[in-house]
């Protein structure tokens, strides 16, 4: 396992995230986490928040085999309160494709949240089917399998505090 990004990195870049987030919504931002990957961010993240911040989750999964998505999503778990007139940010772990963020953001803005943003920990752009919004971006990388910090491969090594690279 390399490291790709440290502890310390990411750290830093949620605090930086958090104010960034708390300087566009001031009154208080309702958190949309979703669910697996992106829960070791969005901890953090909520914990870096000065000001109100309430939390919900969301778990998506995407048809096809596990190394390309077909764009088709499947809501595994849905929200557990109405966000209408509320000020939301989705938190995701990782925009590759683009295309799962774009069906969520789609399904989001149908129940007529007041603002409607996304924060992700990483970016792969090189990976984009689909133009895509992300507001927050937390690290912009390369097209590399990467593991940790709630990102895991077949259930391993979300626990890790840090981003690597899986090498053979």
């Amino acid at each position: 396992m390399q490291t790709l990004i440290t502890a310390e990195q990411i750290q830093q870049r949620v605090r930086t995230l958090a104010q960034d987030i708390r300087t566009d919504h001031p009154d208080g931002v309702h958190f949309v986490c979703v669910l697996k990957g992106a829960f070791m961010f969005l901890s953090d993240l909520a914990r870096a928040m000065e000001g109100e911040a309430t939390l919900d989750f969301m778990a998506v999964s995407s048809y096809g085999n596990s190394t390309k998505s077909s764009g088709q999503v499947q809501v595994l778990k849905d929200l557990g309160a109405g966000i209408e007139g509320r000020d939301v940010v989705i938190v995701e772990d990782i925009v590759d494709t683009g295309l799962t963020l774009t069906y969520l953001q789609d399904i989001l803005r149908a129940r007529s949240p007041r603002h409607l943003r996304t924060a992700c920990l990483l970016s792969k752009p090189s990976r984009r089917k689909v133009e895509v919004k992300v507001e927050y971006i937390g690290f912009t990388i390369e097209d590399k399998f990467v593991v940790g910090y709630g990102l895991d491969h077949a259930e391993r090594y979300r626990q890790l505090p840090y981003i690597g690279v899986v090498t053979s």
